[in-house]
């Protein structure tokens, strides 16, 4: 057996093992938070929100249970928000402003606790992420037509309940349907970046991608960070971002524009297909939080030469 073929087996392998335990490890996430959802919509009990969130999620253009997904996307990251969301009666464009928010704002505290490890301090992390998400989710509202769709309506008050064991039988059918295609995904995603670290190829794309860099106002020199960030999340990412940190290979704004960026918009293999099995448009799960991305660092940029009393910094390319 060629080298080449013997990468090839040996990142297969590689990918089906850790596909396999993520995806063990996604089920016992999605499926108590899968059926705590849909008991709660079942009882009732999501309505008594209304009064409560619907001012903020109203702001957004979302009814006040979209809150619950957004929520469980923040503290307990996109599985879980993918879970609410598979039995939530939110329209087609409902759903997909809450998956460009919670692709901007999931596991704040997890993902915050690693940037502020790696350099950018856990006040500053959240409050880029919620304000990037609040800004960009309100933005894209106005293109989508947030109103009621007949078909995923939430019933009408009074409306008659089906039967207890009748509604878990259909969320036993949707969260079976739902692992399935979740599987199909990890599996297949963690197949293809066992294929790209075995075959070393991230340091290639780094160089391909210096025009990218440049657009999001990033230097080359965090190329790589940025890459593993972006390819494998704040969190599958922190271990080289923790370790180039602590060596000093980088100025300390170079760092923060790092994790504005990448605090927005990161794992773009993953997160985004995720949301696919709900039928949410691709363009929507990509482009805004990268155009969100690109602002809020030149944003930031502003803020900070403002308040040092200087001009912001231009980056320049290696």
């Amino acid at each position: 057996m060629s080298r080449w073929q013997q990468h090839i087996v040996e990142g297969f392998r590689e990918g089906l093992a850790k596909g396999w335990r993520s995806f063990l490890w996604v089920l016992k996430l999605i499926l108590p938070i899968s059926l705590l959802t849909a008991l709660l919509e079942y009882s009732g009990i999501l309505g008594y929100l209304d009064g409560l969130l619907a001012p903020l999620m109203g702001f957004m253009g979302l009814p006040s249970i979209a809150a619950f997904p957004i929520v469980a996307g923040a503290l307990a990251g996109v599985y879980a928000a993918v879970a609410s969301l598979a039995v939530l009666p939110l329209t087609q464009a409902q759903m997909t402003l809450v998956a460009i928010f919670v692709l901007i704002s999931h596991m704040l505290i997890q993902e915050g606790i690693i940037q502020a490890r790696s350099g950018f301090h856990l006040g500053k992390a959240t409050v880029v992420r919620l304000s990037a998400a609040v800004v960009t989710v309100t933005l894209c509202s106005c293109f989508l037509n947030t109103g009621t769709d007949p078909v995923a309506a939430a019933p009408a008050v009074g409306a008659v309940r089906p039967e207890l064991a009748v509604m878990l039988g259909e969320w036993f059918v949707a969260a079976a349907w739902l692992s399935l295609k979740i599987l199909w995904i990890v599996m297949s995603i963690m197949i293809v970046l066992a294929w790209l670290r075995r075959f070393d190829l991230i340091s290639h794309l780094v160089r391909w991608l210096r025009p990218v860099l440049a657009m999001l106002g990033l230097s080359q020199n965090v190329g790589v960070l940025w890459l593993s960030a972006v390819l494998f999340g704040v969190t599958y990412g922190a271990a080289v971002i923790v370790e180039e940190f602590r060596a000093g290979s980088f100025e300390h704004y170079e760092i923060e524009r790092l994790h504005v960026s990448i605090g927005i918009n990161h794992s773009m293999v993953e997160d985004p297909l995720l949301f696919l099995p709900l039928g949410i448009g691709v363009f929507w799960l990509y482009v805004p939080r990268l155009v969100a991305a690109m602002v809020a660092v030149r944003i930031y940029d502003a803020i900070e030469a403002l308040a040092r009393g200087r001009r912001p910094r231009v980056h320049r390319q290696a």
